[in-house]
C-alpha cells in the first residue's frame, strides 16, 4: 500500500513551486522596470558624458576628416569589419565613430575629440536585452517574458469580465487586498494597448533571434545575413584587397540634394579599407514608425539604391517598425514621457500582481513570511542595485563594475531580506534607502 505523502512534504513542494513562480515574476519586473529608464537612453548618454562636443548637424566634409583619422589610428591592427558614424540628432546632438575596437566623439571640424564613456547606458540596455547573459540565451529568454507579459495582459483581461466596466472604480480603503487588486486592475485597463504593443514587439525582438538561426541553419546553410537580405538588404561580396578611405562626404552630400526631407541617423561603412569596401546611410522618415531606410552606396559615394524598409513590402516595413515601437523613439520627448509613465505604471503591475498573489496564498492558510520579504527585496532591491550602478558610474567613472555591482547587490539585498524575515520588515528601510540613493544620485549628476 503506498504511503501518502508527509503534510511536511507537501509543503515544501508548494514552497519551491511558489518560489519558481517568484523568480519568473523578477524577471518580469526587472524586465519592465529596465525597459522604462532606457527609454531615456540617449540623455543618459549626454548625463555620463557632459564634456562631450555637440552640434545640432556636421557637415560632411567633416565626417570625412573624422573618417580617415580614426582609420589611420587604427593602422597596423586587425582591419576593422564595420565603422559606424553617428550623425547629430535631436535627442542625442553628437557626432561618434564606432569601429571593432574604439568609439570617439568628433568635433564639428572633424578631429577627434574624446574617447566615448557611456558605460553605464549601455550596461542598462544589456540588462534589458540579454540580462547581461549571453546574447542568444539571454536575447531568447527576454523573448519569453515578453510572450508572458502578452499572456498575462490577455488572460487578465478574459478571466475579469467586469475589467473595463469598472475601469474607474477603486476602492481605496478596502481590505483583504482588495484595494490593491483594484489598483492592479485598473493600471491594466488604462495601459493596455501599450502593454499589448510593447510585449508583442518586445517577443518579437527577443525570440527574431534564436528563430532566425533555426530558419538559417534549415533554409540558408547557417548564414543568418542571407536569412535577413530580404527585410534588410545584403551585404556585397567580400573583397580583402587593400584600398583607399571610401568618400564618406560624397555620399552625404547626395542625401543633401537628392533626399533632402529625411534625416540621416548613421553612416555604415562596410570592410572599410578593402576593396570590397561599401557605405549604407541610415535616414530617419519623418511620420513614420520605422527606424529609418537604408541608402547604399559604392566606395566612391555613388548611390545604388534603397532597402525598402520605407517603401518595400509590408513586411519589411513592419519588421523596421518593431523597434520604434518597443522603445518609444518616435515623437521626440514627449512620446518618452508617456512611454516612461506606461512603463512604471506595467512595472508596479508586475509588483502588485505578486503581492496579490501572495496575499491570496495567506488566506488560504499559507502564511510564507519569507516569500514576501523576498518579492520585498526584489521590488526594491532592484531599484536600489540600479542606482548603486549608476553612483558608481559618477564616482568611479566609465570602467566600475556595473554587472557585478547590480546582481552582487541585487541578491544581497533578497537574501538579507529572508534572513530577517521572522524578526523584521525591511520594506520601509528600502524604500528610504532607495530615495535616498535617486537624491544622491541626482545631487552627483546636476
Amino acid at each position: 500500500m503506498t504511503q501518502a505523502p508527509s503534510l511536511s512534504l507537501v509543503k515544501r513542494a508548494l514552497s519551491a513551486h511558489a518560489a519558481i513562480g517568484l523568480l519568473g515574476g523578477a524577471l518580469l519586473y526587472l524586465v519592465c522596470l529596465t525597459g522604462t529608464i532606457v527609454v531615456f537612453y540617449e540623455e543618459f548618454h549626454r548625463i555620463e558624458q557632459q564634456d562631450a562636443p555637440e552640434m545640432a548637424e556636421v557637415d560632411p566634409g567633416a565626417v570625412q576628416r573624422a573618417v580617415e583619422a580614426v582609420l589611420a589610428s587604427e593602422a597596423g591592427q586587425t582591419p576593422t569589419t564595420h565603422l559606424y558614424v553617428h550623425i547629430p540628432v535631436a535627442d542625442l546632438p553628437r557626432t561618434t565613430i564606432t569601429t571593432d575596437t574604439q568609439a570617439v566623439h568628433v568635433d564639428r571640424d572633424g578631429t577627434i575629440a574624446a574617447p566615448e564613456e557611456n558605460g553605464w547606458s549601455e550596461f542598462l540596455l544589456a540588462l534589458h536585452y540579454t540580462l547581461n547573459l549571453p546574447v542568444l540565451i539571454g536575447i531568447t529568454i527576454v523573448g519569453i517574458l515578453g510572450v508572458m507579459i502578452l499572456a498575462l495582459a490577455l488572460s487578465g483581461v478574459v478571466a475579469h469580465p467586469r475589467i473595463f466596466r469598472d475601469a474607474f472604480r477603486l476602492r481605496t480603503r478596502s481590505k483583504g487586498g482588495v484595494a490593491l487588486a483594484d489598483w492592479h486592475n485598473r493600471l491594466s485597463v488604462w495601459t493596455l494597448p501599450f502593454s499589448v504593443a510593447v510585449a508583442l514587439t518586445g517577443s518579437i525582438i527577443g525570440l527574431a533571434t534564436v528563430t532566425g538561426y533555426g530558419m538559417a541553419a534549415h533554409y540558408y546553410d547557417g548564414d543568418i545575413e542571407a536569412l535577413y537580405a530580404p527585410i534588410f538588404g545584403g551585404e556585397a561580396e567580400a573583397d580583402p584587397a587593400p584600398a583607399g578611405i571610401p568618400n564618406v562626404a560624397a555620399a552625404l552630400r547626395h542625401m543633401q540634394t537628392a533626399y533632402a526631407a529625411v534625416e540621416p541617423t548613421y553612416v555604415i561603412v562596410h570592410d572599410p579599407g578593402t576593396a570590397g569596401q561599401h557605405i549604407q546611410i541610415v535616414a530617419e522618415h519623418s511620420r513614420r514608425l520605422i527606424f529609418g531606410e537604408y541608402y547604399a552606396f559604392d566606395a566612391e559615394g555613388n548611390f545604388e539604391g534603397t532597402a525598402g524598409m520605407a517603401d518595400g513590402a509590408i513586411g519589411q516595413q513592419a519588421a523596421a517598425s518593431t523597434y520604434n515601437l518597443h522603445f518609444g523613439n518616435y515623437g521626440g520627448l514627449p512620446v518618452k514621457i508617456a512611454y516612461f509613465l506606461f512603463g512604471l505604471a506595467l512595472t508596479a503591475i508586475c509588483a502588485t500582481g505578486t503581492y496579490i498573489w501572495l496575499g491570496k496564498r495567506r488566506r488560504r492558510g499559507l502564511n510564507e513570511p519569507r516569500l514576501l520579504a523576498a518579492w520585498d527585496g526584489v521590488v526594491w532591491g532592484v531599484p536600489i542595485a540600479l542606482t548603486a550602478t549608476f553612483l558608481a558610474r559618477l564616482a568611479m567613472g566609465n570602467g566600475a563594475p556595473f554587472t557585478a555591482t547590480f546582481w552582487l547587490l541585487g541578491f544581497a539585498i533578497v537574501i538579507a531580506n529572508i534572513l530577517l524575515a521572522n524578526r523584521y520588515r525591511t520594506r520601509r528601510p528600502l524604500q528610504a534607502a532607495f530615495l535616498l540613493a535617486v537624491i544622491a544620485s541626482v545631487a552627483i549628476a546636476l
